[in-house]
Formats: structure tokens, C-alpha cells, sequence
């Protein structure tokens, strides 16, 4: 079984890494802010909390955060494993992971500030199926349109340039203690992920120990 975190500022290619994964090793995808915009989405108690600190420009508390992902582990379906991506967020976050889990290893994504915000207001997301898109370099066939199920793409709500501000700056505040204790309990690489993916993935399997893209496995998750 492997278990990995993903952290890194918003727009580092969380999601991207994440999903290369989990096709190619059977792993499960578990990422916070897609939990919560399911619960804005589909307008729960939760996803009411969301809204109101999105609005006032905040960051979602560390206790409402830790029993969402709390909820989500104990469902057990990750039987090969998960990929955690975008938690823990701060040092409180990982205590409270590590009290309970245990992580083969943590790949922290770093990018400049300025690359992260032009990646972050670059995100579409369907708004039927959840599909990702970026369109520096990630762009749809048809513009505003999902090439999976021909969802109309929209812009992130949590995308605003003040929120990018505020989740941007809890980054760089937070990143060192983070990391400090999760080196206390598995092996943490920080990775320049400001290159094209394919190089970051191809490096992110190396300090994995999995196999490259280009020698066992394809992005689609078929055996070459």
C-alpha cells in the first residue's frame, strides 16, 4: 500500500500530480477542496460555511478541514492506497493526519508566487463532471467547453484575486513548520514544479521509486 502527500501553494499542479498518480498505481485521489466545493455545490451546512468564509475573504478553518478528510479516510476504499492532495495545510493539520495515519512519503510542489497566481486565474473547472483545465497549458478543444462531457467551464469561485492573495500568503507562512514535522515521520522532497508536467512527473516518480511514464506506464494508466 502507498500513501503520499501532495502540498504545495495553490496552482503548483497539485491536482495534475495527483491525478497521474492515482491512474497509473491504482491509488485514490483525495483532495479537500474538491470535498468542499462538492459540499458548495451541492449547498450542505458545510458547503454554506464555505461560502460565507469565501465571501468575507478567509481561509476555511483547520477544524472544519480536518473532519471532512477525517470523514473521507474512513471510508476505506483507498485498498492500494491514496494520494492526499492539498492536506494538511499548516503544522496544527499535520499533527492531526499523523496522530491517526502514517505517509510512505510527502511531495511538496514549489513555484514562484507570480507563477501560481497566473496558473491559479488560468483554472476552469466543468461544472458538470469536476474536470480540471488550465489554460496555459491545459486548454479544452473547444473553448469553454469539457472535452469529457461538454460541460460549460467556469471559473473557480474560490479563484478571486484577493483569495489567491490570502491562500498565497498562508503558504509561505505556514510551508517551513509543515514540512519541519512532516520530516519527522516520512521522507519530504520539495520539487521545482515550475517546468512542464511531464518533467515534474517523470522527477516526482524518481524520488518515488515508481516507474517513469515512458518506461511502464502511460498517462492512461495502460502497461507499455
Amino acid at each position: 500500500m502507498r500513501k503520499y502527500l501532495l502540498v504545495g501553494v495553490l496552482g503548483s499542479g497539485k491536482s495534475t500530480h495527483a491525478a497521474m498518480l492515482t491512474r497509473d498505481f491504482d491509488l485514490v485521489r483525495i483532495s479537500a477542496g474538491d470535498i468542499l466545493r462538492w459540499h458548495v455545490g451541492h449547498h450542505t451546512k458545510i458547503g454554506a460555511r464555505v461560502r460565507e468564509t469565501m465571501a468575507a475573504g478567509r481561509l476555511v478553518d483547520d477544524s472544519l478541514v480536518e473532519g471532512i478528510i477525517r470523514e473521507r479516510l474512513e471510508q476505506h476504499d483507498w485498498n492500494h492506497g491514496f494520494v492526499l492532495d492539498g492536506f494538511p495545510r499548516n503544522r496544527r493539520q499535520a499533527e492531526f493526519f499523523l496522530e491517526r495515519y502514517d505517509v510512505d512519503a510527502v511531495i511538496c510542489l514549489d513555484v514562484p508566487d507570480a507563477q501560481a497566481r497566473d496558473r491559479a486565474l488560468s483554472r476552469r473547472m466543468c461544472g458538470d463532471c469536476g474536470l480540471d483545465y488550465n489554460l496555459i497549458g491545459g486548454r479544452p478543444r473547444r473553448e469553454g467547453v469539457c472535452d469529457s462531457c461538454g460541460g460549460r467551464l467556469e471559473a473557480r469561485e474560490d479563484d478571486t484575486p484577493e483569495a489567491l492573495t490570502a491562500r498565497i500568503d498562508d503558504h509561505r507562512e505556514n510551508i517551513a513548520a509543515l514540512l519541519d514535522r512532516l520530516r519527522r515521520k516520512a521522507p519530504v522532497f520539495v520539487v521545482d514544479a515550475s517546468r512542464d508536467p511531464d518533467t515534474v512527473q517523470e522527477e516526482i516518480r524518481m524520488l518515488l521509486r515508481l516507474p517513469s511514464q515512458r518506461f511502464g506506464h502511460r498517462q492512461d494508466g495502460h502497461k507499455t
